[in-house]
């Protein structure tokens, strides 16, 4: 990505997430998982909850610009890999990109949990997403157990993801 789509991508996502803020819902604990389909970058559907009942997701916001979202992303793989099979499943929900992008950027960075495309933002509006990175956890009935804002610690999102899968 050039230096002025860094620069511009920001500001255009602000003004989208800005615009909703008012009206963004205010998930909680407890609340259920809005449910969205999205696209991996190869076009694969992904139709969440339906694929992924009873199994503990973690459902991450982010983009390449954020300048928290590389490392975190790179920390979220390592406790991914180790948790993957006890049925831990992250979705990397990309706002305001598109796919040709994503797949760059999740390349580059070795991530091999599924990256999804969110172009126009309106799954990150139903979250009420109003900056990155944002991560929820959501246990195996689909209801949201934790929310993190902003950059979490490899150790925080593990303990988090471990409460999930209970």
């Amino acid at each position: 990505m050039g230096l002025l789509p860094r620069l511009i991508a920001p500001l255009l996502l602000a003004g989208l997430l800005a615009g909703c803020d008012a009206s963004a819902p205010r998930l909680n604990a407890g609340d259920p998982a809005p449910p969205f389909k999205l696209a991996q970058p190869d076009g694969k559907p992904v139709n969440f909850p339906d694929d992924f009942r009873g199994k503990p997701v973690v459902v991450r916001f982010w983009a390449e610009w954020c300048r928290f979202c590389e490392k975190e992303m790179k920390d979220i793989e390592q406790v991914w890999q180790r948790h993957k099979d006890q049925g831990l499943t992250v979705l990397a929900v990309n706002v305001g990109q598109d796919s040709a992008s994503v797949d760059n950027y999740v390349r580059k960075l070795g991530v091999t949990y599924p990256p999804l495309v969110d172009e126009k933002s309106e799954t990150a509006r139903r979250y009420g997403v109003v900056g990155l990175p944002t991560t929820y956890f959501v246990d195996r009935e689909g209801k949201i157990r934790s929310k993190v804002l902003g950059e979490a610690e490899k150790d925080t999102f593990e303990r988090l993801a471990l409460e999930t899968m209970k």
